[in-house]
């Protein structure tokens, strides 16, 4: 670690380990499984909802993991140079500089740009530490890309993923509708902190809620996560309704809270985590990339004709029209992941199969999907 003293460089990598051990006895990880029923294996079902993360095993193909690091290659060649700026590298008009949304967030190497802040509704109350990077190292870098499957056909095929999609189901309903999606970089030595902090806004007062009202983030992972550089998780904390993060921090007398546990995978693993646990992760001082292609799905009754929570998009309300505009995307990634890997059996999204609708992935799918993203389902 750059700047740390010795002790306190011990200190993190001891802890690092004893959560690498805690995590792994969790009994919480395996491949995907299901029943002669169809259904979602119940010890996976158990698992997750007892601890508010599962990792599923070698869900991604090799060939997929490859197409996923060329596309992350191109996207980083393609960024602006500096934060506002129009052009790439090569001097070529950059990657999103046409666009509205702010799909792009900066970081200074090895900051936590969130903690401490009212952004993203004041939910990181907690700045984490900031280690001093090396010299030589960016002014600032993209460490979050928003709407990643507008520029990626290789996360919009994960996208579509068949027992993905079924897991989705399972924990959603079969009408399930999406959130959110995004690319996470965790470059080595410069990938910014996340701070601990839980998702959603919108339901936590509300008499509905329940431990999964706020629904959950798929992580796949394209090079692996390790304790150093992976998303840490209160086990849990998506039971609880009420949280207070800075008073678990006063108690712990840092941001290495006693109870927490990284999530560990392999390139090709896959993570689901709850959206209301409490979670965060550390400056990326380690040797390692961590790259994470996030997909976040509701249920439908979460959003149906619930104001929007204003963090991903403009504040309106989720009509039925809204949400079936959204869920073009499941239709197109269906279809784009058939296309590349026509071995497999697609799955069939209920709420298209109900209403007749057809999506095919091509150019004028890749026009009608630009800045897709401002109509997220953000609650």
């Amino acid at each position: 670690m750059p700047n740390t003293s010795t002790s306190e460089e011990i200190a993190f990598k001891e802890y690092l380990k004893a959560g690498e051990a805690r995590a792994m006895a969790l009994e919480n990880r395996g491949p995907v499984r299901f029943t002669d029923a169809g259904e979602l294996h119940p010890e996976i079902v158990e698992a997750f909802w007892r601890v508010g993360f599962y990792v599923f095993e070698n869900v991604l193909r090799p060939e997929e993991i490859e197409d996923l690091k060329n596309d992350v290659r191109l996207i980083q060649s393609r960024l602006p140079v500096t934060k506002g700026g129009k052009l790439d590298s090569n001097g070529k008009l950059a990657l999103g500089a046409d666009q509205n949304g702010r799909n792009f967030y900066w970081s200074k190497p090895l900051a936590d740009p969130f903690g401490g802040t009212d952004l993203a509704g004041g939910r990181h109350p907690v700045k984490m530490r900031e280690p001093k990077p090396r010299a030589g190292t960016p002014e600032e870098i993209v460490y979050l890309i928003l709407g990643s499957l507008q520029y990626s056909d290789a996360c919009l095929r994960v996208y579509g993923h068949p027992d993905l999609l079924r897991i989705a189901a399972a924990i959603n309903g079969e009408d399930f509708t999406p959130f959110n999606e995004a690319l996470f970089i965790k470059a080595p030595g410069l990938g910014a902190s996340v701070a601990w902090h839980r998702d959603g806004l919108t339901h936590y007062d509300s008499p509905n809620w329940d431990e999964g009202v706020h629904g959950f983030n798929f992580m796949g992972q394209v090079f692996g996560c390790t304790a150093a550089n992976g998303v840490w998780v209160v086990p849990g904390s998506h039971k609880l309704r009420r949280v207070d993060i800075p008073a678990m921090a006063a108690a712990a007398q840092s941001d290495q809270f006693p109870d927490a546990v990284p999530i560990i995978c392999a390139a090709g693993d896959v993570a689901m985590t709850n959206r209301q646990a409490i979670h965060g992760s550390f400056a990326n001082t380690s040797e390692q990339w961590r790259v994470t292609v996030n997909m976040g799905f509701h249920r439908r009754s979460s959003v149906l004709n619930v104001e929007a929570g204003g963090l991903h998009n403009a504040r309106a309300v989720y009509d039925d029209e809204r949400i079936k505009r959204r869920a073009r995307m499941l239709g197109y990634a269906i279809d784009a992941r058939q296309q590349r890997f026509p071995d497999e059996t697609p799955y069939e999204y209920k709420p298209h199969r109900d209403s007749g609708l057809v999506y095919h992935w091509n150019e004028k799918a890749r026009a009608d999907i630009w800045d897709y993203n401002k109509e997220d389902l953000s609650i």
